[in-house]
């Protein structure tokens, strides 16, 4: 009895495995049923309801580029003690300063850049030196030329 189930057995593995047929049944899905329904997947995946919220796959500047006014009213809003002196650049013979602002962001200056208490009177290479013509708010009598350097260590 024991050889009859193995025979059968194992006649019934033999021909699903050398014949090619299933072993259970299972019916194979055709190639275009297969391409449909992965189609449909995909096709699944990329919606997204924001249901009131932001979409976080847009882009946020949505193709806007900084306006050069909005940096020039930043800068002219700083007060010359609040900035630090990152680095000069040099472009050919041109000279453009690179500050750091009281939170940290960077920005570049040129000659004539006013500040809020001033402007940028001379850029060389190692310094830029600014001309401060009020001190918080109040004209003074006498323009009072600050200097900032680059640190030793930042060079």
């Amino acid at each position: 009895m024991k050889r009859i189930i193995f025979i059968t057995l194992a006649l019934y593995l033999f021909s699903s495995i050398f014949l090619h047929t299933p072993c259970f049944a299972q019916e194979e899905k055709s190639q275009e049923e297969n391409s449909a329904s992965m189609e449909q997947i995909q096709r699944s995946l990329y919606t997204y309801d924001p249901a009131g919220r932001r979409d976080p796959f847009k882009d946020l500047l949505a193709g806007t580029e900084a306006d050069e006014e909005g940096v020039m009213r930043a800068i002219s809003e700083m007060s010359i003690d609040d900035i630090i002196l990152i680095g000069i650049l040099k472009i050919k013979t041109s000279l453009i300063g690179i500050i750091r602002g009281p939170q940290g962001f960077p920005f570049r200056i040129n000659e004539g850049d006013q500040f809020e208490d001033g402007f940028v009177l001379t850029i060389e290479e190692r310094k830029v030196v600014f001309r401060k013509t009020k001190n918080r708010g109040i004209p003074l009598s006498r323009p009072i030329n600050v200097t900032k350097e680059i640190n030793p260590e930042e060079r």
